[in-house]
């Protein structure tokens, strides 16, 4: 239903991943996960490693992982600038497995050399990046 709408794109330094007409936008929140609906107050929100879900005008639910960014909600556009972001339907499994592995081996091992924050984000990211593919 076109009168419940508003616009949402979702852009990573790459590529405009998504950009369309949808019903309904939730995010992943620094302090909470949130949703949007048509005539939201505008909002400038930081968002974490997560799952962000739109209701398209189809009424499908369109999934993404994404590893952080900000959302600007403003005159019925939201707009989400991400770090990452790819569809459920486009996340290579394989390579998510492969970047936990590598991961859970960096903090495994405890090396002197390893950046521990940087190996816990890694395996966080790849983690909801299987969490969300496996539920295409």
């Amino acid at each position: 239903m076109a009168g419940k709408s508003f616009h949402l794109e979702i852009v990573t330094p790459k590529r405009t991943v998504f950009s369309a007409e949808v019903d309904s936008f939730s995010a992943p929140g620094v302090i909470g996960s949130f949703q949007v609906l048509r005539s939201h107050a505008p909002l400038l929100s930081s968002i974490r490693v997560g799952e962000v879900k739109a209701i398209g005008l189809d009424e499908k639910e369109l999934r993404f992982a994404t590893s952080g960014g900000f959302v600007e909600v403003h005159h019925n556009k939201v707009v989400m600038l991400a770090e990452t972001a790819e569809r459920a339907d486009e996340i290579d499994i394989d390579r998510a497995k492969l970047a936990r592995e590598r991961a859970q081996k960096r903090l495994s091992e405890r090396r002197l050399e390893t950046d521990l924050d940087r190996a816990k984000l890694s395996l966080l990211r790849s983690i909801n990046r299987l969490k969300i593919a496996g539920r295409n």
